[in-house]
């Protein structure tokens, strides 16, 4: 068994997953990074060096079958799991034209299965390695659009996965918080990536460091929240 920290990042090839990995592995964390398909994940480790701390996966989280033998490689690998970052996301809507009277409610459904359904499907696969230590941190990377109490019209798709996404964190601490686990939501705001667009506002570096302030906190740290920069946020 590996002494240091481990973590799996989902949606690691590039943008903010691909950061979370970076920023783990300067504070000599052991990260499993995943993406849709093996050689994009490699591609992202090779870029990353530490090679001796990184094990690319292949992990389509769509697949549940995937996320399972995701789970036994990385239990080979280093046999613990500190960390369980649901980074993988989708926005499949029409950003000019996405409202509750346009949407596609197929689009609404392709997005559930990866924002949402993606996220507990890796759950599901990695909480039995997770708790066997005694807990740990499984972090949802949400969005402010899912935000209830200030949810706005269009991106009508994305805007539920990630309301959806929100209410799996609470269910999530509530379920498993007594046995150790810190399960929170965490929104890295309005990215430059590929997703996020060149009209945003914040370096991905800014937005992964909320997501990794997440992924290591220690024992006693917050649980069953929403947060923007380590600070708490309104559902």
């Amino acid at each position: 068994m590996h002494a240091q920290s481990v973590a799996v990042v989902t949606g690691a090839s590039r943008g903010l997953g691909r950061e979370t990995c970076r920023q783990l592995l300067g504070r000599g964390w052991a990260v499993a990074l995943t993406a849709r398909s093996l050689a994009d994940a490699q591609a992202a480790a090779a870029s990353l060096g530490a090679a001796d701390r990184l094990l690319p996966l292949g992990l389509d989280v769509t697949d549940a079958d995937q996320a399972r033998a995701a789970a036994v490689a990385v239990a080979a690998r280093f046999g613990r799991l500190d960390a369980l970052v649901n980074n993988a996301g989708v926005i499949l809507d029409d950003w000019d034209d996405s409202t509750t009277t346009t949407c596609d409610p197929e689009v609404v459904r392709a997005t559930f299965d990866t924002n949402t359904l993606g996220a507990l499907r890796a759950s599901q696969a990695f909480l039995p390695l997770l708790l066997q230590g005694g807990g740990g941190n499984l972090v949802n990377v949400s969005s402010g659009m899912g935000s209830v109490s200030e949810m706005n019209g269009g991106m009508v798709a994305y805007r539920l996965s990630k309301a959806a996404l929100n209410a799996l964190t609470r269910i999530l601490h509530d379920e498993h918080n007594a046995r150790g686990l810190r399960a929170n939501s965490v929104c890295p705001g309005w990215v430059k990536t590929d997703m996020g667009g060149p009209g945003a506002t914040r370096q991905v570096q800014e937005g992964a460091a909320g997501i990794v302030w997440a992924a290591t906190l220690g024992p006693g740290g917050p649980s069953g929240g929403f947060f923007r920069d380590g600070r708490p946020i309104a559902w």
